[in-house]
C-alpha cells in the first residue's frame, strides 16, 4: 500500500460513517464533525458501520486522495464508538489498514535514552 510518511498526521474518526459518501461528503465531515482541515495533507481514516471496510482520505498536495479497503474476514481493530477523534501514528495507521491491532504498536525508545520511570 502507498501511505505516508512517519512524520505525516493520522485522524481517526470514531464514529461510523455512511459508506456511501464520497470525497466532498468526508471532507465535509471532516471540516464539520471533525474541526479539521481536509486540505491539510492530515490522513483522516474512516469506518463503516460494520469496522469491515474503511475509507482513507488525504490531501496530497495536487487533489484529494480516497482510498477504501474492505477485509474478506474480520474486523478492524477500532476504538469504542463515542464523539471524537484518535491520533494514531503512520505505523499505527499501517498497522490498522493491514487489520491488526494497532493499539500494540508503539514508537521506539531512541538508543542510549535511559526509560523515565515514573
Amino acid at each position: 500500500m502507498i501511505g505516508p510518511s512517519g512524520a505525516a498526521r493520522v485522524m481517526l474518526a470514531t464514529r461510523p460513517v455512511d459508506f456511501r459518501k464520497g470525497m466532498d461528503g468526508l471532507a465535509a465531515l471532516v471540516r464539520d464533525a471533525m474541526g479539521g482541515d481536509p486540505f491539510s495533507g492530515t490522513v483522516y481514516v474512516f469506518r463503516s458501520k460494520r469496522a469491515d471496510r474503511v475509507k482513507l482520505l488525504v490531501w496530497d498536495g495536487s487533489g484529494l486522495v480516497l482510498a477504501t479497503k474492505r477485509l474478506e474476514a474480520g474486523q478492524f481493530c477500532w476504538p469504542k464508538i463515542e464523539d471524537g477523534v484518535v491520533r494514531l501514528s503512520a505505523a499505527q495507521l499501517a498497522a490498522l489498514v493491514e487489520g491488526l491491532d494497532w493499539k500494540r504498536v508503539h514508537t521506539a525508545r531512541a538508543v542510549g535514552v535511559p526509560a523515565v520511570a515514573g
